[in-house]
């Protein structure tokens, strides 16, 4: 029997990453490529504040086409259920049937994708629902998955967590209640090697700065030559 076609959402960050490597394992599905909502201004995804061209090299290291949704800056949330309507009306013509998220335990998100997906004929799955994020940061950190702290919520987290390594030193120096994996939005990141990729990402970390109440680390890729194929 065919495995169904799946999309994954991509944040760039260590938990859609971590999906990615999980859904191999359990070879369930056809995985046929990468959604990321980019933001127009600035070339970066967001939140995260990824480059569009470390994206496409993390695509090009996974092996899988990648899906970039432009969005534009401020950004309403009906701009953004447009957006992604378009994109699931267009998936659906590609023979795609299951969208997955990395989202780890906030239901009401969980909620609202799930309500946003009704009708389209896409099914949302969530490989690390409720894994314990505790347990779930150390098995990406033994996994063998490399990622840096590229956002950070200063009012969680010191100024100075801005492009640390996420190890366990980091996880041992989170303050009190802090979520091992930002799931709280304490945090993002940005993953350079793993399991998912075929080759890591060669990075250095530039400048970090201030910006609508986020500390943002940013991060260069070195092999930008290497490139996803990007799908139109």
């Amino acid at each position: 029997m065919p495995r169904k076609k799946l999309l994954l959402s991509w944040s760039s960050g260590k938990d859609s990453a971590w999906t990615l490597h999980l859904l191999r394992q359990q070879n369930q599905y056809e995985i046929v490529g990468l959604l990321t909502t980019v933001n127009q201004a600035f070339n970066r995804v967001a939140m995260h504040g990824t480059r569009v061209e470390l994206l496409r090299v993390q695509a090009e290291s996974a092996g899988l086409p990648l899906i970039e949704l432009p969005l534009p800056w401020p950004c309403s949330n009906e701009t953004y259920e447009c957006v992604m309507q378009a994109a699931c009306s267009d998936a659906i013509t590609r023979g795609v049937e299951v969208i997955a998220f990395g989202d780890l335990f906030l239901r009401d998100i969980r909620a609202y994708r799930e309500k946003q997906l009704q009708g389209t004929g896409l099914t949302p799955v969530f490989p690390l629902w409720e894994i314990p994020t505790d347990k779930l940061a150390h098995e990406m950190i033994s996994g063998g998955l490399r990622a840096r702290l590229t956002c950070i919520d200063p009012k969680s987290l010191p100024h100075s967590f801005a492009g640390r390594e996420f190890d366990t030193t980091l996880l041992s120096d989170l303050p009190p209640g802090t979520d091992p994996c930002g799931e709280n939005g304490e945090f993002h990141t940005c993953v350079y090697d793993g399991p998912m990729f075929s080759k890591a990402l060669e990075i250095t970390t530039g400048e970090v700065v201030e910006r609508d109440g986020f500390v943002y680390a940013d991060m260069l890729i070195s092999n930008a030559a290497l490139q996803a194929p990007i799908l139109k």
